[in-house]
């Protein structure tokens, strides 16, 4: 497949310089950005090329605004604005989205880096299991109540940051609580919820295409010491390699792990390199487009409005367009 050509060692910090006209003068809204993650390094990397505004959201304010002084103090001249968002409080959300709407700005790209991965069982305030409700609801929550805002800009975008763990487990439409915790896998769990970021994006370039929005979703690669890979034990990655052999998914369990620069070039192929205008709702790995790649976990057509219809259900409101 065509597309852009970048391979696994290119950076973020080298595909943000190749695309520093395409960054200048852009509205960024990032989930996720506590330092040391990915959502982090991305905005710091597109930071030099002169965007006109970071929109920083997280759920800690300490540890975003330490994200927008690390910004602040590499590249002086550069905005930002911080807006705490709760990925697992549906209130909370609404409180942020209505923010959102009151900017004077259209949001140019919208990237949901924020996540979580292979917790214990736990819920989100409106009793959806933590993962699917952090890694997917609260993300189709939040894309949804603010798209008006993205619509207005020239080019809008929405980047989903999946992960080869899409290949864990396929969404369940009438299961997604698994029996209220009894049936629990953090691993499936998380492999349903990054299969959902595919979904989503599906979803998205489907009914927005012709309204001008582009949406994709990526796999980052692995990098250990994460702020999402911090306390993982051995063990449950032991759980995971027993998961992948008996279900024969491709999920790298050997962890052959890339720099937070390389895993985050993703982030910027799909945030801004126009090669992608033809690949709407596509999958990026490796900074190019790897569809092909994509597990069936994935891959069935009718769980795009499958998905969309039980995440309107988890909200309680529509989204029609």
């Amino acid at each position: 497949m065509a597309g852009p050509p970048y391979k696994r060692e290119d950076t973020a910090s080298k595909i943000a310089a190749e695309h520093a006209s395409s960054i200048a003068g852009k509205v960024v809204l990032t989930t996720g950005v506590s330092p040391g993650g990915l959502g982090a390094t991305f905005v710091e990397t597109i930071a030099a090329h002169n965007p006109k505004l970071l929109i920083l959201a997280g759920r800690n304010p300490s540890k975003v605004q330490a994200t927008a002084d690390a910004i602040k103090t590499a590249n002086p001249n550069v905005a930002t604005r911080i807006l705490i968002l709760d990925l697992g409080s549906q209130a909370q959300i609404r409180e942020a989205a209505k923010e959102v709407l009151t900017y004077a700005e259209p949001i140019d790209v919208l990237v949901n880096s924020a996540g979580v991965m292979a917790c214990n069982w736990q819920t989100t305030e409106e009793g959806i299991e933590y993962q699917f409700g952090m890694n997917h609801i609260g993300h189709f929550l939040f894309t949804n109540l603010i798209m008006p805002k993205v619509l207005a800009a020239k080019n809008p975008r929405v980047v989903s940051v999946s992960s080869e763990g899409h290949g864990l487990g396929r969404p369940s439409f009438d299961d997604w609580n698994f029996q209220n915790g009894s049936t629990y896998n953090r691993w499936e769990a998380y492999g349903r919820s990054k299969a959902a970021n595919v979904l989503f994006a599906k979803a998205l370039a489907q009914k927005l295409g012709g309204k001008g929005l582009r949406a994709y979703s990526l796999h980052p690669g692995v990098a250990f010491g994460t702020t999402l890979s911090a306390g993982i034990a051995e063990a449950e990655f032991q759980e995971l390699a027993e998961l992948v052999s008996q279900q024969g998914s491709k999920v790298d369990v050997d962890f052959k792990t890339k720099t937070l620069d390389e895993c985050s070039s993703s982030h910027v192929v799909a945030a801004f390199d126009p090669r992608l205008e033809d690949y709407n709702g596509s999958y990026l790995d490796d900074g190019h487009v790897a569809d092909d790649a994509l597990e069936s976990t994935a891959t069935h057509p009718e769980d795009v409005e499958k998905l969309w219809k039980l995440s309107e259900k988890l909200v309680d409101q529509e989204f029609n367009y």
